[in-house]
């Protein structure tokens, strides 16, 4: 096992998929291209709604959300922190969190490159 060494974290946010846009220009702004996007459900603070759905009433408490993933050099954590806030941010129930969790290591698969250095 190779030991990527400090400095690296993966950062996860859940955000609302009205705010996407926004969110990925922010990190643009912020000169952070290098992300992932997946759609993803979730509940949280924000009460079920109820659709009628082919006559029957059906409460829905999982909400349409949006993954936003990125591997980054500790130098740059803050930076899409605030990015992503700038984004993300109504004011409102449901705006999303935001997870920092150190990296072990990271392998650039074309290259072999690890650490560091294979994020980019």
């Amino acid at each position: 096992m190779h030991d990527g060494g400090p400095g690296m974290k993966l950062i996860t946010a859940y955000v609302r998929p009205d705010r996407v846009n926004e969110v990925k220009q922010a990190l643009f702004r912020a000169q952070i291209f290098k992300i992932t996007i997946t759609n993803a459900l979730g509940c949280g603070e924000e009460p079920a709604i109820h659709e009628n759905y082919r006559g029957a009433d059906q409460e829905v408490d999982l909400r349409k959300r949006v993954r936003v993933e990125i591997a980054l050099n500790d130098a740059y954590v803050h930076v899409a922190i605030d990015a992503i806030i700038e984004g993300a941010k109504t004011g409102a129930i449901g705006d999303g969190k935001i997870l920092v969790q150190p990296l072990e290591d990271v392998i650039r698969i074309r290259t072999g490159e690890r650490g560091a250095t294979a994020i980019g």
